[in-house]
């Protein structure tokens, strides 16, 4: 067991006893009190360890590790997206039970935070001298802007090197570039007085609801729909933007109840969940587009929905737009985040993939992803962990939680692994 193994388990699930999800902006919280407030314990945590720490105007903080010229950065982040339904424990609750600790944040990514927070007190207590000047990085709008790394590189100083502790093992080589798009599907004669579903752009819709014109029970209940009053309700399974086979999308037979009705529906439906153009079809050696419509809103006659597209890294950004184009439909560009890819042989892999060898004994094979990580703030970085092979997927779902073993295995991966890059 891992020196600070109680001390990190506690520390986690006091961290998630913040809800950090994006809220309304405030007076020296940008994106809400809650992840004003995880920050402020998180460097106040670290400062208790004996760290020297900053707070950039509550949009991103940092741990700083040692005085060397040359710098390393630990790119982490404490938001969360919002908890969503079909909870059976706290979403912000830390519960901790005999095997697990409960939790929005626990693996995405406040968990491996304060692993990596831990493991720095570890060598620190070893007596470690790194021979670059480490930089543990905690952004608070990485789920959904970045405006706390674009805030970091006003006011401080972006190592050029570092790995992101919020992903997959054994090492991300690969990102697919991630677009956020909102479409605005003109509504003639439309079959409905409300339409509304989706809580995040990245996250796979599980609740819809509509009121129709005319409601029919007993199509309602083939398409396996609540009826609540005159409304119609869809429940479905949250899951990460970039994995949209992992969820089930509430959107879709709340549309299809109205498909037959109207053909402007149709339209939505063969655009974005038929696929009668083909886009998921595009791919590159190593991975496939993914389109996933998250967020939908009836508005003055307009349909507008937001979708969450992956696209492989080999592919340039006006390729993907092209192939939008053919749905003849308005669209706007809410974000956009640039694909990266590194060459497996990179040193900084080949060294992350001996750390992971050597504490799991498998081999590892960097893989690419559809997440987009931290990784892609710095010139050199990469994306290790946490998350192992076959592990159950509860990114973005209701009931996320990281086991105790792996919190153990964390701390001593990433106390390795800190230790090899700046030695």
């Amino acid at each position: 067991m891992h020196p600070y193994f109680n001390e990190t388990v506690k520390s986690i699930s006091e961290s998630v006893k913040f809800d950090s999800s994006r809220k309304e902006r405030l007076p020296n919280a940008p994106f809400g009190q809650g992840a004003a407030d995880c920050l402020c314990h998180f460097l106040a945590l670290a400062e208790s360890l004996g760290f020297e720490t900053h707070n950039y105007d509550n949009y991103v903080g940092e741990v700083v590790y040692g005085d060397a010229k040359k710098e390393f950065a630990v790119l982490a982040h404490l938001d969360v997206v919002p908890a969503g339904g079909g909870w059976e424990h706290e979403p912000f609750g830390g519960e901790v039970t005999e095997d697990r600790i409960w939790g929005r944040g626990t693996v995405d990514d406040k968990g491996p935070a304060i692993c990596c927070l831990y493991a720095l007190k570890a060598l620190k207590d070893r007596g470690f001298v790194p021979d670059k000047k480490i930089k543990l990085i905690v952004g608070c709008n990485e789920e959904c802007g970045w405006a706390c790394i674009e805030h970091y590189n006003r006011v401080a100083h972006m190592p050029e090197t570092g790995f992101s502790p919020d992903a997959d093992f054994p090492v991300i080589f690969s990102e697919k570039g991630i677009l956020h798009v909102r479409f605005h599907f003109p509504m003639e004669k439309p079959p409905f007085i409300f339409l509304e579903g989706g809580n995040s752009a990245n996250m796979v819709c599980d609740y819809c609801e509509a009121t129709p014109k005319t409601l029919t029970h007993s199509k309602a209940e083939a398409l396996g729909l609540q009826t609540g009053g005159k409304k119609i309700i869809a429940r479905g399974k949250s899951a990460h933007g970039s994995t949209p086979e992992l969820g089930a999308n509430a959107i879709l037979p709340i549309l299809k109840y109205f498909e037959k009705r109207n053909e402007s529906v149709k339209r939505i439906l063969d655009c974005l969940f038929y696929d009668v153009y083909g886009i998921t079809g595009a791919h590159d050696s190593y991975d496939f587009l993914t389109l996933s419509p998250n967020v939908i809103k009836f508005k003055k006659n307009e349909v507008h929905v937001v979708c969450d597209i992956r696209y492989p890294a080999s592919f340039e950004e006006k390729f993907v737009f092209e192939m939008l184009e053919q749905f003849g439909v308005k669209y706007e560009t809410l974000s956009r985040q640039a694909p990266m890819r590194l060459n497996k042989r990179d040193p900084l892999i080949q060294t992350l993939c001996g750390v992971y060898e050597e504490f799991t004994g498998e081999q590892a094979l960097p893989i690419s992803i559809g997440g987009g990580t931290y990784a892609r703030a710095l010139k050199h970085g990469v994306a290790f962990g946490p998350e192992m092979p076959g592990d159950e997927s509860v990114v973005h779902q209701p009931n996320e939680y990281i086991t105790l073993e792996r919190v153990d295995l964390l701390l001593r991966i990433y106390e390795a692994a800190i230790e090899r890059l700046n030695s």
